[in-house]
């Protein structure tokens, strides 16, 4: 077993050290392209935010990589129970635990309301090679300032010419109770 003399220890730290600094500024350069992509795919969260707050069709339909991607939603079996036991006709289906949709019809109903509409998130993660993207995220969806409905939501995304769009969504949804129907006010007494 050769023994390695302090000569030729320091020569080999020698030799090294510009393969150390190559790997050290790779590195460096991997986290800053990581953050950007980050702030990128960030800033595409907020559009999607603003534009349903704003009811912005033209902003929020240009995030999407097009109009028939996957929009998909799956309501939990409690939301599915609760659905069906307040049904107005006891002979009603039951209510599809899977739905798909689009993002235009989407937005468009949105716009369409007069209440407003929101969508915050909370606990955003984000993994990409710079190429494609999976955001993952818990979501409350509200509607006149009742939280209509919550859960987690998925996006796949791609970093197109004209930067990253959404490929497709989906998402989990637990839904509120309906809200109580107050008793008709007694009129006057007689």
């Amino acid at each position: 077993m050769k023994r390695w003399t302090a000569p030729a220890f320091a020569l080999g730290l020698y030799l090294l050290a510009p393969q150390a600094a190559l790997a050290r500024d790779a590195l460096t350069g991997h986290a800053a392209h990581k953050k950007e992509i980050e702030q990128q795919i960030g800033r595409v969260v907020e559009t999607f935010r603003s534009a349903i707050i704003d009811k912005d069709k033209d902003a929020f339909l240009k995030l999407f990589l097009k109009e028939d991607i996957t929009w998909s939603g799956v309501t939990t079996d409690k939301s599915i129970d609760m659905l069906y036991a307040n049904r107005p006709k006891p002979d009603m289906r039951r209510p599809p635990k899977v739905f798909n949709s689009n993002p235009r019809a989407f937005i468009e109903s949105i716009v369409s309301e007069k209440e407003r509409s929101e969508e915050t998130f909370a606990n955003l993660r984000i993994d990409s090679d710079g190429e494609v993207a999976q955001v993952w995220f818990d979501y409350s969806f509200l509607f006149d300032g009742r939280k209509q409905n919550w859960g987690k939501e998925s996006w796949q995304m791609v970093r197109t010419e004209a930067g990253w769009k959404i490929a497709a969504v989906v998402w989990s949804q637990e839904l509120s109770p309906p809200e109580p129907i107050a008793p008709p006010k007694a009129g006057p007494a007689r």
